[in-house]
């Protein structure tokens, strides 16, 4: 068993176009202005406790599986929950400037994580399994050498080779015209799970413990070729807006969880000028940022 794995595939020699994560093609489709705040711009962005509360209900349900199989109960990812909270506090301290007077009350907010916890273990039961991969960092290199990446929170393989990939998120499951969307992200970890071992994933399962929802979907060769060829599509798109500098705002219901509405002319602001030299290619990816762009 493994645990942040973080070592690239090998790519020396060839001359990489860019690199796409999940979280960063999906701002594209969301809104391309908002690709280009936070790929291009790298502008900072305020954490929320939902963001937050993804990131230390991750961090428990991480950690609950280097415990004895008998040990992973209720009552003990109950108590793993307040040294996870410790732990993101050390990272970064300015989390805790989000709770007191003007936001939730951190009582509140921890039993909320309680609860999220408790509704995972409604879901599944983690005394049967034994994942193969957590946190794995993943990457692929297409033929257009476009670098593909990401994070998978948790990666399950069967005694017969079957491959699960399975994601967590604290948020509430889509409502079913939005399912498409969400499962872009868990076929884009099936490409480059394929592209690298050889193996299409027979499930791909997205655990929503806002309302204690399970999505789950068997992806074919056929699913991964059309999700590469999208991907492909959206990165072309990428290159044009980069050259002509347009990088159109798209209004939608996700606008309300927007940090840059007072730059966006979708709202009355005014988009600042493009830095120089322009440049696409995505930070290194992090669970942190790919969890603070679930909108779910």
């Amino acid at each position: 068993m493994s645990t942040h794995v973080t070592e690239g595939t090998v790519v020396d020699g060839v001359d990489v176009l860019g690199s796409l994560s999940p979280s960063r093609a999906s701002d594209f489709m969301t809104c391309p202005l908002l690709f280009r705040f936070r790929t291009i711009d790298k502008l900072p962005e305020p954490s929320s406790p939902d963001a937050v509360r993804g990131t230390v209900v991750h961090k428990v349900l991480e950690n609950l599986f280097d415990l004895p199989a008998a040990e992973r109960t209720s009552d003990r990812a109950s108590r793993m929950l307040q040294p996870a909270w410790e732990e993101v506090l050390e990272a970064d301290p300015r989390v805790a400037e989000m709770f007191g007077p003007e936001g939730p009350e951190i009582s509140a907010w921890m039993a909320s994580c309680g609860e999220s916890l408790e509704r995972y273990f409604t879901l599944e039961d983690p005394t049967r399994l034994e994942p193969a991969e957590r946190e794995l960092y993943v990457e692929t290199l297409l033929e257009s050498r476009l670098l593909l990446r990401g994070f998978v929170d948790r990666l399950d393989v069967a005694p017969t080779g079957e491959i699960r990939v399975v994601d967590y998120k604290t948020g509430r499951s889509p409502a079913e015209a939005f399912e498409a969307k969400a499962l872009f992200q868990m076929k884009f970890y099936a490409l480059v799970i394929w592209r690298t071992r050889g193996v299409v994933p027979r499930m791909l399962q997205l655990i929503y413990l806002g309302n204690g929802e399970v999505l789950r979907y068997s992806p074919d060769e056929s699913d991964l070729l059309a999700t590469e060829r999208k991907v492909e599509a959206l990165w072309s798109a990428i290159k044009r807006a980069q050259e002509s500098g347009d990088f159109q705002p798209r209004r939608s219901a996700l606008c309300g969880w927007c940090a840059h509405q007072a730059l966006c002319p979708e709202w009355g602001g005014t988009t600042p000028p493009l830095p120089e030299p322009v440049a696409v290619e995505p930070a290194p990816v992090d669970l942190a940022a790919e969890g603070s762009a679930e909108f779910s």
